[in-house]
C-alpha cells in the first residue's frame, strides 16, 4: 500500500510548504502528539495552540557545509512546512515540548472534566 508521507498543501500566504507526517496519542491524562522532523533543528520549529488546533511551523535547509554541493538525490523535503491539526476534544493545562529521535514531541495534560 503507497502510502504519501509528506504532500504540499498551500497556506493563506500561497506559499507553497509540505506537510510532515503526525502521530497523535490519547489516555486519560494527556495527548501526545509526535511530528516527524528528521534533519530539522529544534530552534527552526514554532509550535502554538490555536483554538482546537496545534500548529507547527518551520523550515528545513540542507546542511551548511553541502549548500552548494551537487545534489544526486533529494527525497526529504526542503524549506518551508506547516502542519496544522485538529486536537481531541478536551482542555489542556500544561504543555510540553522537546526534540528527540528526529521528532517533535508535543505533550498536552488534560485538566477538568475532559480527563476522565
Amino acid at each position: 500500500m503507497h502510502r504519501q508521507f509528506f504532500q504540499p498543501v498551500r497556506v493563506y500566504a500561497r506559499q507553497p510548504v509540505w506537510e510532515p507526517p503526525v502521530d497523535v496519542f490519547e489516555d486519560e491524562r494527556g495527548v501526545l502528539v509526535v511530528v516527524a522532523l528528521p534533519g530539522v533543528k529544534p530552534e527552526q520549529v514554532e509550535a502554538a495552540i490555536d483554538g482546537n488546533d496545534l500548529i507547527v511551523i518551520g523550515v528545513r535547509t540542507p546542511p551548511a557545509e553541502f549548500r552548494t554541493a551537487e545534489i544526486h538525490r533529494l527525497e526529504l523535503p526542503q524549506g518551508r512546512f506547516e502542519r496544522r491539526l485538529r486536537l481531541p476534544a478536551g482542555r489542556y493545562a500544561d504543555v510540553r515540548r522537546s526534540f528527540a529521535d528526529g521528532c517533535l514531541l508535543v505533550l498536552l495534560s488534560k485538566v477538568g472534566p475532559g480527563r476522565d
